[in-house]
């Protein structure tokens, strides 16, 4: 095999890829980051201030040790980047008892021995009054739940990336890509060429241009996310009001205290299910967003139903069982394939810079990753 101006180029430098860039150069690896947009940006699906972190994760026990583990790099980069990222608030999974939410954090609890509380609605509006669930609900409290400051910790990756040498640019989008006769991968932007011995695509909303498997598979989906101004600010301050997810219809809601910028910050899994081609759907919020949200908010925490601040929308893409793809491609082992992420993989990525930083070396993971081949979406 010849030898390539690059070890790996990561397509996409958002949040999964300023991981892996960030964890590949730390290795000594020569990385080139390539991003459509800017660094950070707003097209995709890691901005809006903040993210959640949930340790009782309701989506499937088997995420635990990832988020373990994900919790400890996140501190990793707080300490290298001399910026705090990671706020821990505590977590409520609240819905119908016998409900995919309640039950769901419970089995990730119990199978993994996490400190937890199962509390009813009227328990749970004496001890968080910002939190008004219907009466036949219950809520699983988990004290490890919070949020990471999602913008700012892609700044950090891909800054501590460039200072440990890794090449990042931005405006520069992959426009194909192809295995050379020598094995290695070329990558073709509207700058040029490049050439390396593995690429990460970590392209989000836009994974399926490049992997035709995913046409059909990973599909985005457009989201709006809003803050309201509190009637009853106490109530919904970084310190007293947990982050959480409410199990309604048609998806869930999650909800922040207020931090970072003024108001309660909602959002609704599945919103309107706009879906469609990523450069298709319209990133400026309207009027039936907000409605939209305001009703979670009337239904739920009417204490926040005051003035909107600010509406933004981002992009969720989603496989049919809205588990992560994690694999390298089959006929070009070459190439690993990182998300889509379903709406809820922003946590995960700093860990996932650790698992692409292996996969792209070809160092065996210490997670079981099954439940993310990408084989299982053609079965």
């Amino acid at each position: 095999m010849t030898s390539a101006a690059y070890d790996v180029i990561v397509a996409g430098v958002g949040g999964m890829g300023s991981a892996a860039c960030w964890q590949l150069a730390r290795r000594g690896k020569r990385v080139l980051g390539l991003e459509r947009f800017d660094i950070p940006h707003a097209m995709g699906s890691s901005h809006g201030v903040n993210r959640i972190i949930r340790l009782a994760y309701m989506e499937h026990p088997s995420y635990v040790p990832l988020l373990r583990r994900a919790y400890e790099v996140w501190r990793e980069l707080e300490a290298a980047a001399g910026e705090r990222l990671l706020f821990v608030t505590g977590g409520i999974d609240a819905g119908p008892e016998d409900g995919r939410i309640v039950q769901g954090a419970l089995a990730s609890c119990r199978e993994h021995g996490l400190a937890h509380e199962v509390l009813t609605a009227a328990e749970l509006a004496a001890r968080f009054p910002g939190w008004r669930m219907p009466a036949h609900f219950a809520a699983v409290v988990q004290p490890d739940g919070g949020f990471v400051a999602s913008e700012r910790a892609i700044v950090a990756h891909a800054s501590l990336a460039m200072a440990a040498g890794a090449d990042i640019r931005a405006r520069e989008p992959i426009l194909s890509w192809e295995i050379t006769g020598a094995g290695t991968v070329s990558v073709k932007t509207p700058r040029g060429s490049y050439e390396a011995e593995r690429l990460v695509l970590s392209t989000g909303a836009w994974i399926a241009d490049f992997v035709p498997a995913l046409a059909g598979q990973a599909v985005p989906e457009r989201q709006a996310l809003g803050w309201f101004r509190p009637r009853i600010p106490a109530h919904f301050r970084l310190g007293r009001f947990p982050v959480g997810l409410v199990d309604t219809d048609p998806g869930p809601l999650y909800v922040f205290p207020e931090w970072g910028v003024p108001g309660f910050k909602i959002g609704v899994y599945h919103h309107e299910r706009e879906t469609g081609q990523a450069d298709a759907l319209s990133r400026e919020p309207t009027e039936r967003d907000e409605t939209i949200l305001r009703e979670a908010i009337r239904a739920y925490f009417p204490d926040t139903d005051g003035p909107v601040l600010s509406l933004r929308c981002c992009l969720f893409t989603n496989t049919p069982d809205e588990h992560f793809v994690l694999d390298t491609l089959p006929d070009a082992p070459q190439v690993v394939v990182a998300s889509p992420c379903s709406g809820h993989g922003y946590k995960f990525a700093s860990v996932m810079g650790e698992v692409l930083a292996d996969f792209a070396t070809g160092s065996p993971s210490g997670f079981d990753l099954s439940l993310f081949r990408l084989d299982r979406l053609a079965a």
